[in-house]
């Protein structure tokens, strides 16, 4: 897997300092780990992300409206991090998910999910 410019979403602080670790380890880049909704929409367009980490449980449940809102701004691939996997996956059928906890090999396969063309082109669902 080629390195990636990643921005963390994630509001848990040690949660977020372990995914940022974690990415690192597995030779990545985060170029940004914020913690709310207008700071990550801030970074996302400051920083051109390659891929978007998003806690799904967001202060607030904002997870899913921070990716629309940096999505608005143009496409990106992203995935989101959860602890309930099934309610998440009612709201959002085709969005890429991990469940927490995750192992780094779990973290790979959702990246690599992520960044699928498939998974990219709103038309093949």
């Amino acid at each position: 897997m080629n390195r990636l410019r990643i921005l963390v979403v994630e509001d848990d602080a040690l949660i977020g300092s372990l995914l940022c670790d974690m990415l690192e380890t597995m030779g990545h880049h985060v170029c940004a780990s914020e913690s709310s909704q207008a700071s990550a929409v801030q970074a996302a367009a400051a920083l051109g992300p390659g891929l978007i980490i998003v806690d799904a449980g967001l202060t607030g449940g904002a997870g899913a409206a921070t990716v629309a809102e940096i999505l608005s701004h143009g496409a990106k691939p992203y995935l989101y991090t959860t602890c309930d996997r099934l309610r998440l996956r009612a709201s959002q059928p085709y969005a890429v998910m991990i469940q927490k906890p995750f192992n780094e090999a779990e973290l790979a396969r959702a990246i690599n999910q992520a960044l699928s063309p498939s998974t990219l082109d709103p038309t093949a669902h």
